[in-house]
């Protein structure tokens, strides 16, 4: 049997000299909502699970609080309330284990929770006024945790303020998590520096969201800090914030290393023997610079960078047909040749009508050929938003809502397709009517809207007619738009680094912070006032000394991997490998399907392949736009591909290859093996590699053999298959 609790009823109407009409009224919105979401009620785990838990469900995390308020109160018939005698309700009896609750203990009889409850129910359960009881604001203390040595502790405060103007200190509600524990690790509002690096936290108070990020420098001391030169405002924000954490940078890369690297990130391929030598024996002091613009006014440049945007605008024979494929390539190879500016590239796209055959950029809506996915796809690529979460529920890490899935979803609803007059042609149009975008709960008609404020060419709300579509591409390119230019410099960082500035690049959030924000604001602002160059921002990232940094650490940056203060290497992608593998061995691969003398990253999409070598090292099967779906690990299939596979062995052994034409030629045993080592590592070899290759050349019989010995081991080697 349930217990009666007079001290609750006393503290509840007694205390203080206020009667029951004085009693401040509790409310759904205000008070219980919070309770709920922060005793675990809504969880995933628990009640809020896709079908609920033992028969009763919320929103997850409590997104929807009419819903749940509903819930409670008229599902089987109110038994979750006893609104005469509140201490028998069963919303009281269950999380305090008075009867039993799958969910075990949530708070105890009589604790604080336990009174607000009581108190909601005795005065008859009110929801409130979402005019004046949701919450505006969050305010967390202090803005930043600067730890001097992992040990110290800091204790977060969080304040919320809500529509009508009053606040509260909500710091026992929200909910307070670390994007790296092992940095700092968080329990309730107390956090603890647990070693070296950085980490953000996120709090979070019904549906709405703040950060705090967190530094735990390196205790050590004799740390000085010593300038190095800089190139251009990259490296100056790079060092301001690596000389805040105590983080010395290395220097930069030899002319060797440089070359090698800045050619497979500009163009994809290695530099060729006679490129090797040339570089070194320049004396310029602009010989840098005057390479990395040569790179970007080469063919192999634009091949490079079509393969990029094929991937994520999923170029694919599967979605577009073989003709259609090769129609979108060349309309990206076009694009990139020209170096049409990013922003009307994009637009482009978006407002793209008529035959996907006349009109190659219509291709990108026969991809996902529906408004949700559409706008998905359009979000995720142009603004590194991922709205899908929202679709079935408020987002559970952004602010995002369901609502707005819909409304954003609903620019797109009026995109029709219907088939064209020649095979596998298909026409893009507006419809005229029959296009409202619906909700799913309710079936009303959500008419467009922006989920950020930024301008566009028309005036007032977006049109509801068959123009929505211009004005959401207008909107989604506006210099203004906070995402856009910051996601696509971004997403062109990681390609030259392995990460992002925001990472991953295509999951900008407000739990996902930038680990530079300065530096991303003025990347973007360079990039917006150049005009969307793609050109000029390659060709700032690539003449900072941040880029041309060294893999070699010191005692200072050693453990650090999200700063840029050396670079990290990076194992070659499927394309560039297997084109590297045709530069060292001298044999050009062939694909069915394509011209002689077609390199890996000229292929049109991922149906044409060699052996399957390409799909083992991760070339992307462009199912999604996601940056994820190309793999850059090393795995042992890999691994035992690169030792005993049919692609690497022919070509090495070829007899018309790099090695079989050297011997022929009469080429010394000093010439052949300067020779692989310019072809596979771009760079001639050491004293000792040159004096070990010579002998091994020397010992024995079968000269040709053991030169492809030596090939097969410097296209199996680290050196070889990552970019340094």
């Amino acid at each position: 049997m349930l217990r009666r609790e007079p001290l609750v009823l006393f503290l509840l109407f007694a205390a203080g000299a206020l009667s029951a009409a004085e009693t401040p009224k509790v409310t759904f919105l205000r008070d219980v909502a919070p309770i709920l979401n922060k005793a675990g009620c809504t969880a995933g785990a628990c009640h809020g699970a896709a079908k609920g838990k033992n028969g009763f469900k919320l929103s997850l995390r409590g997104y929807d609080p009419q819903f749940d308020y509903e819930a409670l109160l008229y599902d089987l018939s109110s038994r979750r309330f006893n609104r005469a005698d509140p201490a028998r309700s069963l919303m009281l009896a269950k999380p305090t284990q008075q009867v039993p609750h799958g969910g075990g203990l949530r708070f105890e009889i009589g604790s604080g929770y336990y009174r607000t409850i009581y108190t909601w129910i005795a005065q008859g359960v009110l929801f409130g006024d979402p005019a004046k009881d949701s919450v505006r604001r969050l305010e967390v203390e202090p803005r930043e945790i600067f730890m001097n040595a992992p040990g110290e502790s800091a204790v977060v405060k969080v304040s919320a303020t809500f529509a009508d103007g009053g606040q509260r200190d909500v710091t026992r509600e929200a909910v307070v998590e670390s994007n790296v524990p092992d940095v700092a690790a968080v329990t309730d509002a107390s956090v603890k520096g647990t070693r070296i690096g950085e980490a953000t936290l996120l709090v979070r108070y019904q549906g709405n969201f703040a950060t705090l990020p967190v530094t735990v420098i390196n205790p050590k001391s004799g740390f000085a800090w010593k300038p190095l030169p800089q190139a251009n405002y990259i490296d100056r924000l790079v060092d301001a914030k690596l000389q805040r954490l105590k983080t010395q940078p290395s220097p930069t890369v030899d002319d060797a290393g440089f070359l090698r690297r800045v050619s497979l990130d500009l163009k994809g391929q290695l530099p060729t023997p006679d490129e090797v030598r040339a570089f070194a024996a320049n004396n310029s002091r602009t010989k840098r610079s005057e390479l990395i613009e040569k790179l970007i006014a080469s063919p192999a440049y634009v091949d490079h960078w079509t393969l990029k945007w094929g991937d994520l605008l999923q170029n694919s024979r599967k979605y577009l047909g073989e003709k259609g494929a090769f129609e979108f390539r060349e309309w990206i190879r076009d694009s990139i040749a020209r170096n049409k500016p990013y922003d009307h590239m994009v637009r482009e796209m978006l407002m793209a009508k008529g035959s996907s055959y006349d009109d190659p950029a219509a291709n990108f809506y026969r991809v996902t050929r529906d408004p949700k996915p559409t706008m998905e796809k359009t979000t995720q690529v142009f603004l590194g938003v991922r709205m899908v979460c929202a679709q079935c529920h408020d987002h559970p890490f952004e602010r995002w809502t369901q609502n707005q899935y819909y409304e954003m979803a609903a620019f797109f609803s009026a995109v029709g397709l219907r088939p064209g007059y020649e095979v596998g042609e298909e026409i893009l149009f507006d419809q005229r009517r029959d296009f409202d975008m619906k909700h799913p709960k309710d079936g009303r008609v959500m008419n467009p809207k922006f989920i950020l404020p930024a301008s566009w060419s028309g005036t007032g709300a977006p049109p509801t007619d068959a123009r929505r579509r211009q004005a959401y591409a207008e909107w989604l390119t506006a210099r203004d738009n906070p995402f856009f230019a910051k996601s696509a410099v971004n997403r062109v960082w990681s390609y030259f680094f392995g990460r992002g500035i925001i990472d991953p690049v295509d999951d900008i959030r407000a739990s996902n912070p930038p680990g530079n924000p300065a530096l991303l604001d003025a990347l973007a602002k360079d990039f917006i006032d150049h005009n969307f160059d793609l050109r000029h921002l390659m060709r700032t990232i690539a003449n900072s000394r941040t880029y041309q940094a060294s893999v070699v650490v010191n005692e200072w940056n050693e453990k650090d991997g999200e700063n840029f203060s050396h670079a990290m290497p990076r194992r070659l992608s499927a394309e560039e490998l297997m084109d590297a593998l045709a530069l060292a061995t001298g044999v050009q691969p062939v694909f069915p399907e394509a011209p002689p003398d077609t390199g890996a990253e000229q292929v049109t999409d991922p149906h044409v392949g060699k052996d399957g070598f390409l799909d083992l090292f991760g070339r992307p099967a462009r199912e999604s736009s996601c940056e994820c779906e190309r793999r850059s690990d090393l795995s042992l299939p890999q691994a035992l591909n690169l030792v005993n596979g049919k692609t690497i062995s022919d070509a090495v052994a070829d007899a018309n290859g790099r090695v079989a034409k050297a011997v022929l030629s009469g080429r010394s045993n000093h010439d052949l093996v300067s020779e692989l080592y310019l072809a596979s590592l771009s760079r001639p070899p050491s004293a000792a590699e040159l004096e070990s290759g010579i002998k091994y050349l020397q010992d024995g019989a079968g000269r040709t053999a053991r030169a492809q010995d030596l090939l097969w081991a410097l296209v199996n080697s680290k050196a070889f298959l990552y970019n340094y």
